[in-house]
């Protein structure tokens, strides 16, 4: 194995998803995840989605880096905050809410579990 992961998707199959249908609040979003690392419960990648909104409950802890599009990610009793290409979030456990695309997102992402 090489000491390192590269995030080159050229030669990797996404895996397709969609919201859980008890999550969904609107439209049709569906999911395309290119899995880089998994080992050890820790996980990286490219995660990108189609328009809609669906409800989040983080048990994890997860960063990512916005690479394109615009999507609202708004905290459970909180304010809403926008994201575009570029912008860069840490959500921690016990972190809820609604994720809503509105133009297709694409993220790379490090989850620690």
């Amino acid at each position: 194995m090489k000491p390192f992961a590269g995030f080159d998707l050229a030669n990797l199959t996404p895996e397709e998803g969609a919201p859980a249908p008890d999550r969904l609040v609107s439209g049709h979003p569906r999911f395309l995840t290119w899995n880089i690392e998994e080992q050890d419960g820790l996980y990286a990648g490219v995660w990108q989605s189609t328009p809609g909104a669906w409800r989040v409950s983080y048990d994890e802890w997860e960063y990512f880096h916005l690479l394109e599009g615009y999507s609202i990610l708004t905290p459970e009793g909180g304010e809403p905050i926008h994201l575009r290409k570029g912008d860069r979030l840490v959500l921690r456990p016990g972190f809820t809410g609604i994720w809503e695309v509105i133009e297709t997102t694409t993220k790379d992402y490090v989850i620690r579990l």
